[in-house]
């Protein structure tokens, strides 16, 4: 198992190797060479532009390439970043459309956290010494392919779902792509779409809903709309919720060892834009501005403890989606990911109609 594991994260850097653009130092001499990399950048992301626009992004562009260029020639830092979909944006510019899902005002605007539907914490009682030393619930079949939020705040949405598919498929042996369109649009108490959610909000509307519909039957639309009530099929249900200690990751080790777990974390900063592959160490506060999800937590050949994290940003960030952000001693509250943690509850058997996708 752990040369798979190996095997796999090989694998993962190796195609996004293959699909990244180099930085050689001549791209970086003159205007031109410039200009000629930020063409090449726009063709491999077909990104279009008309020509005034076209010139304010390259202004914005061209001081990124060499602080990821001198970022990557230091070899004290066990990741590395690359010029990738978000190379035109100012990092307010990214931070506004990609992290700003307001995790942190609901936060406020709820309070204390109430526990989820027990106040309880399920896994309190078992040994950390007999969990296993990795975990990947991709490998186990439980995570669906990696998802792309689009400009839409609905960063909460995703991790929750992400949570509500790795239950389903750990309950059901079945691994169904649920609708996080349903939730933006009818999960509104709240909850604001776009603008922003929280993960305990949404469990707890999945539960009264008595369900969540599939993605085929509720495709994703990137913008809030009604709620449609002639798309709704629910094909997987929850229990409720439990959230795990805040700021603990002992027990946030127990409850990823069981299941996907969601979290909150800071993602806005420069590295974490650009971030490519590695176990991530980067400077990144406790802001809790984007909702994520941990499937998993490995170690590194030399050591390094790390959590496995499903971002909404599509394909083409990091890892083929994913990040490993360091789990060491010295890193506990790094990108906050232990402050918000909660995952669900599935006790009972899923509706007993079929979706499409199911027929």
């Amino acid at each position: 198992m752990k040369l798979f594991s190996l095997i796999l994260v090989a694998s993962f850097l190796a195609s996004v190797a293959a699909t990244a653009i180099d930085i050689a130092d001549k791209d970086l001499e003159t205007e031109d060479s410039l200009w000629n990399l930020y063409e090449r950048w726009r063709s491999h992301h077909t990104v279009s532009r008309d020509l005034d626009e076209k010139q304010k992004r390259f202004n914005v562009f061209k001081e990124n390439p060499r602080y990821i260029h001198d970022f990557n020639k230091r070899k004290d830092i066990p990741y590395k970043l690359r010029l990738n979909k978000f190379a035109d944006l100012t990092n307010h510019e990214f931070r506004s459309t990609y992290a700003g899902s307001r995790i942190n005002h609901h936060r406020s605007l709820r309070g204390s956290r109430r526990g989820g539907a027990t106040n309880s914490f399920m896994y309190q009682s078992l040994d950390s010494r007999s969990l296993p030393a990795s975990i990947d619930w991709r490998q186990k079949g439980a995570v669906t392919a990696v998802k792309d939020q689009g400009q839409c705040g609905s960063c909460w949405a995703f991790s929750t779902v992400a949570a509500v598919e790795g239950i389903n498929q750990i309950k059901t042996k079945k691994l169904l792509s649920l609708s996080e369109q349903e939730l933006i649009d009818c999960d509104t108490d709240e909850n604001n779409g776009c603008n922003g959610g929280l993960m305990d909000y949404a469990f707890d509307f999945i539960k009264k809903n008595g369900g969540i519909s599939s993605e085929a039957e509720y495709p994703y639309a990137a913008e809030d709309s009604y709620c449609a009530t002639e798309k709704k099929s629910h094909v997987v249900s929850i229990d409720g919720h439990e959230d795990v200690p805040a700021n603990d990751e002992d027990s946030l080790l127990k409850a990823v060892a069981n299941q996907p777990v969601s979290i909150a974390i800071e993602a806005s900063g420069y590295d974490f834009q650009f971030y490519s592959e590695g176990v991530f160490t980067g400077r990144s506060g406790t802001e809790l501005d984007h909702g994520v999800a941990i499937v998993g937590y490995g170690k590194t050949q030399q050591g390094t403890k790390y959590w496995i994290v499903r971002n909404s940003w599509g394909a083409e960030w990091g890892e083929k989606g994913y990040i490993r952000i360091s789990a060491a001693s010295d890193s506990k509250r790094l990108c906050g990911l232990a402050m918000e943690a909660s995952y669900p509850i599935k006790t009972s058997p899923n509706p007993s109609h079929k979706s499409r996708d199911e027929l």
